[in-house]
This record gives structure tokens, C-alpha cells and sequence, in this order.
């Protein structure tokens, strides 16, 4: 019996060595010893994508992948470079992670592009226009083994709702970065739908951060109020944007919670904490060997909800109309740092 055992088990050890030998990165490891590396790209730092890496790593731990237990995660901010971002993405691949999470459309692109020869999946978040950023195809399915999340913005229901905030508006301003692909298929909706809701939009891109200030002094001689899409260029020089648009008085309307936070009048916004998680219960399919990234398609994020900061509009003299402030998910009376 002794002996039948010992070459049960022998065979088994000879069986994990030869998969071992012969495996690549579709290779599915069992739960009992697995242990995972990935690697974090995150475009830049600021509130709305810190909040989907820490949604990310909360949805893999709810999936029993847990970051010192048994994850282990590189982390790495590309701080808003394109040149960055693919180094970031191309270390990673040397490192040979079992998996990267692309935070924003740059990141996610650059990591798809250093990773689809090494067969490492990629799972995105925050990217607006998987299908413009060509991660994936009009139909929604991946063009390789990379997938994730959109924070597609709610353009109706934010036009919509600055109607009633401004009633008297007739110009929306929006700064855009020219080379973000999120944020130019952003802009052409914006442009099919304003004139439905009696606006007019002036645009002004720009090409880095630096460009921002003198961009928002110049909108803000031409608009009635500025609108602020999910641009990474643009939301890290936010508190910029916001400083000149209070000394003229001029309302900013964000994208998301945390520009609400942080001095935006209202936003029909996205939670990128839930967003996060989303694309973290993604990634554990991945990794578990339950899915390849290849065939799952890219998820939306189920619902906006309206964020609305009353201090910023007592600050800028505006009476907000009760209705409005009662169906918001959540009101903010006062200006975060």
C-alpha cells in the first residue's frame, strides 16, 4: 500500500514538473498555492484613479486575492507621461507579472502594446472609449488578451442637469488633451448633443500639464461655465482650473466624485472605487484560470449618480433649486484640500 501511495505521488510531482516545463501565461494555477504578482500602471496621480486602485485590489481580495497574503503587487505612476507609461509597462514584462492593471487610456494602451508578444492579459479601468483607444472592436470583444472596465462619462444626463443648475448658460467650456483618445471621442459627443440642451461648446486642448492654466484663462473670457471630462492631463491641474475659474466666478461642473469633492459645483459622476472593484472581480477570472482575458468583454460601470458641493455654490452666489439636491446621491458642504 506503502508503495502504491509513493508512486501515486511521485507521478503526481513528475506530472506538476512537466507542466511547469511546458507552461506559458495561460497555465491556470490552483488555489491551494497559488501566488500571484502583478503589476499596477497608473497614468497619473490623482483622486479618481486612486480610487479605482484601491477598488481594484478590494474586488481582487473579495475573490480571496489578497495583496501580502498571497499577491504581491508593483505599483508604478507614470505621472501623466506617455514615455513613462511605457517603460512602466515594459518593466513589468521584464519582471514577467502574471498580470497588469492599466489605470486610464494611456497607461492601458502602452501596456497592451509591451505585452501582447509575452502573452501578459491586461485588465484596464478608466478607460472612456475602449473601442477609439483600439483595445477593443465595435462589438465590444477584446482585440487580445486584454480587457477591463469604461468610465464612459454620462453626457446626457450632465447636460441635463446643468440646464437646470444654470438655466440662463449659453456657452459650456471643456479643456481637452489633444493625443488622449478618451477624451476626443468625449468631445465629439459633447458636440452631437449640446445644442439639444440650447449650449454652445468652445473647446481648448492642450498637450501637457503645464498647458492647462493659460488654456482655462483663455475658455473663461469666452464661456458661461466649464464642464471637466475624465482627462488625466487636465484633472491632475485641476486645482489650477478651479483657482481661475472662482476668481471669475464661473462655475465647473466635474466628472466624478472627487472633483466634486475638491471645488466642482455638481457632477453627474461615476464612483471609481465601484468601478475599481469591478474591474479587480475581472482580473481574479484571469488569474484563477477561470476566463482569458480575450473573452470577456469590456464592462460599463452600471450607473452614474449626481454629486453636488452646496459650499462651492453658496462661494459663487448660486440658489440651487431643492429638487435637484434632494435626488443627489450626495451633497458635500465643504471644500476638500
Amino acid at each position: 500500500m506503502k508503495k502504491k501511495m509513493l508512486a501515486v505521488v511521485l507521478g503526481m510531482v513528475m506530472t506538476v514538473s512537466l507542466m511547469a516545463g511546458c507552461g506559458s501565461k495561460d497555465d491556470t494555477k490552483t488555489e491551494e498555492t497559488s501566488k500571484y504578482t502583478i503589476g499596477i500602471s497608473q497614468f497619473a496621480e490623482h483622486g479618481s484613479l486612486d480610487n479605482c486602485r484601491e477598488g481594484f485590489l478590494a474586488g481582487l481580495a473579495e475573490e480571496g486575492i489578497v495583496e501580502g497574503d498571497n499577491l504581491e503587487v508593483e505599483y508604478k505612476n507614470a505621472a501623466a507621461d506617455m514615455g513613462t507609461a511605457s517603460q512602466i509597462s515594459s518593466s513589468f514584462v521584464s519582471d514577467d507579472v502574471d498580470l497588469i492593471c492599466a489605470i486610464a487610456t494611456p497607461s492601458a494602451q502602452a501596456a497592451y502594446n509591451e505585452a501582447m508578444d509575452a502573452e501578459i492579459p491586461v485588465i484596464y479601468t478608466a478607460v472612456t472609449d475602449p473601442v477609439a483607444a483600439e483595445l477593443a472592436t465595435e462589438d465590444g470583444k477584446p482585440v487580445g488578451e486584454v480587457t477591463g472596465t469604461s468610465d464612459k462619462l454620462p453626457v446626457e444626463a450632465q447636460l441635463e442637469m446643468i440646464r437646470k443648475m444654470l438655466p440662463d448658460a449659453k456657452t459650456i467650456g471643456i479643456i481637452y488633451t489633444t493625443s488622449e483618445a478618451n477624451s476626443v471621442s468625449a468631445i465629439e459627443e459633447y458636440e452631437l448633443l449640446v445644442g439639444d440642451y440650447g449650449f454652445e461648446l468652445v473647446t481648448k486642448g492642450v498637450t501637457s500639464v503645464s498647458e492647462v492654466g493659460l488654456a482655462a484663462e483663455d475658455l473663461l473670457t469666452k464661456v458661461d461655465c466649464i464642464t471637466n471630462l475624465t482627462d488625466n492631463t487636465v484633472v491632475s491641474a485641476l486645482a489650477t482650473v478651479l483657482d481661475k475659474a472662482n476668481a471669475a466666478k464661473i462655475p465647473v461642473f466635474g466628472s466624478e466624485i472627487e472633483q466634486v469633492k475638491i471645488g466642482c459645483l455638481a457632477a453627474e459622476g461615476l464612483d471609481y472605487v465601484a468601478l475599481g472593484k469591478q474591474t479587480g472581480k475581472m482580473a481574479a477570472k484571469v488569474l484563477k484560470g477561470e476566463a482569458k482575458a480575450s473573452d470577456l468583454s469590456f464592462e460599463l460601470i452600471t450607473e452614474a449618480g449626481l454629486y453636488v458641493n452646496t459650499k462651492v455654490a453658496e462661494n459663487l452666489g448660486i440658489t440651487l433649486d431643492s429638487k435637484l439636491t434632494d435626488s443627489a446621491v450626495e451633497t458635500y458642504d465643504t471644500i476638500s484640500e
